[in-house]
């Protein structure tokens, strides 16, 4: 996961959260921080084609929506984005054993998702 700042210019990590209980942290955090857009990777192969993520990927994405209708829900192709935060954390410097730590790749593939809409956003 990743949020971005009030004014909608960064995104940075935040974490990840297992797959149990993931809708209510979800609640929390959406009520905490008065969320009204959520990012959601949308997995997809080469040719444009979904792969089979995406399918689970629709229905946490319609589950989502029932529990929380004054959101919205974005969409964006996560080609890619796992190389580009392993590739960013190698050139930033990150220790081998940092990168490796479960959920570090996550966490910045996250921020690099959500901060590519903000491009698109302001753009």
């Amino acid at each position: 996961m990743a949020l971005t700042d009030s004014a909608r210019i960064i995104a940075s990590p935040l974490e990840t959260i297992p797959n149990a209980g993931a809708f209510e942290y979800l609640k929390k955090l959406i009520e905490k921080e008065k969320i009204v857009d959520v990012v959601v990777g949308e997995a997809k192969y080469l040719n444009g084609e979904e792969s089979e993520i995406t399918v689970l990927q629709k229905q946490f994405v319609e589950k989502l929506a029932a529990r929380h209708p004054g959101i919205t829900i974005h969409r964006v192709n996560e080609m890619y984005t796992s190389k580009m935060a392993a590739q960013s954390m190698i050139t930033s410097g990150l220790k081998q054993s940092v990168r490796k730590e479960k959920g570090t790749l996550d966490k910045m593939s996250a921020a690099i998702l959500l901060q590519s809409w903000l491009d698109y956003f302001r753009g």
